[in-house]
């Protein structure tokens, strides 16, 4: 009986961590007029709850972080070139954080499955300004 108890024990202690919730920090990057970026502390992740850290790091600009969920691989964000942003309202878009003054910062959680993801920050002019990033999200291994 001992033996059995122990063996439950383990498998309650190890299973948890296939579950775990991941955390990816994300860093906003750059100022108007010049060059902009999104740094992200790892570029995929497992399939399941994600919790994106976000802060701004800008001394003097506002921006977001917006996660879209791409159809393809391959599949290149469109910038209307009338209002300098990607049209959210004809993507995936699964949540963001906005409105982040420089120094500020923001979470956002999400279930994301399996597929191809671009973190971006759709301000007026920064995804030309290189604020887009690509993210994977991988099939939960068992």
């Amino acid at each position: 009986m001992a033996a059995g108890l122990a063996v439950s024990a383990a498998v309650l202690v190890a299973a948890p961590s296939a579950f775990a919730a991941e955390t990816v920090a994300v860093k906003l990057v750059g100022e108007r007029g010049g060059k902009m970026s999104i740094e992200l502390d790892k570029a995929s992740v497992p399939a399941g709850e994600v919790t994106f850290k976000v802060v701004n790091i800008a001394k003097n600009t506002p921006h977001e972080m917006v996660v879209i969920k791409l159809d393809s691989a391959g599949q290149k964000l469109k910038v209307d070139p009338d209002t300098n942003k990607v049209d959210e309202s004809k993507l995936k878009s699964l949540g963001e954080v906005e409105g982040l003054k420089a120094g500020q910062s923001g979470d956002l959680k999400v279930q994301l499955e399996p597929g191809n993801y671009e973190l971006i920050c759709n301000y007026k002019g920064h995804v030309m300004a290189g604020m887009v990033v690509p993210f994977t999200v991988k099939a939960a291994s068992s």
